[in-house]
């Protein structure tokens, strides 16, 4: 039997995103975000909610574009200093030694060393409530290659991408190969 437990903004794994954009003096900054996912196939686009408060946000709004830089567990700390620190009063780049690196697509900066990063134009923005939801079409996807395997796509096991928990606010690594999508489902017909 299932427990109720309230009305919450929760739902487990959520993504641990960090989203790049430039200020309004072309500082890159960076922010943390679990509150996305993909939105549409075709086009291609990820959504992300961001609250007015962030810094983040007003350089959305100038700039009308976004990157998502999906760190690996080796880089959990980073991440998670991302979502702690302000760029309002912090270079986050220079606090971690990491690297902002241009896009070649969209007016917004990358984080090089975590493996993959989506270059976003952004096509919508909806106010919801305490967050507005961004939805960026996905222009361009780069993928460090020792982290690609079958089709030249990321591989889990090579990229180690983790998931957080909002709730308790803990992370997780991703697991254990369960079998081939829309193919283990068809023993049951």
């Amino acid at each position: 039997m299932k427990k109720s437990i309230g009305a919450k903004a929760l739902i487990v794994p959520t993504p641990v995103w960090v989203v790049g954009t430039y200020d309004h003096e072309g500082k890159p900054n960076v922010m943390t975000a679990a509150w996305g996912g993909i939105c549409c196939s075709k086009p291609p686009c990820v959504a992300i909610a961001v609250q007015k408060i962030r810094y983040t946000y007003n350089n959305l709004v100038e700039r009308n574009a976004f990157t998502v830089s999906v760190p690996s567990v080796l880089h959990a700390k980073e991440a998670d200093y991302f979502g702690i620190a302000s760029g309002k009063t912090t270079d986050k780049f220079a606090t971690t030694g990491l690297t902002p690196s241009k896009s070649n697509m969209v007016d917004a900066p990358y984080v090089e060393e975590f493996p993959l990063a989506l270059e976003c134009n952004l096509i919508h923005t909806l106010e919801l409530g305490l967050h507005t939801l961004f939805i960026g079409e996905v222009l361009d996807i780069k993928a460090d290659e020792d982290v690609l395997g079958e089709k030249g796509l990321p591989d889990m096991n090579k990229f180690k991408p983790f998931t957080y928990n909002p709730e308790i606010r803990t992370y997780y690594a991703v697991g254990e190969y369960l079998g081939k999508a829309f193919s283990i489902g068809k023993e049951l017909s």
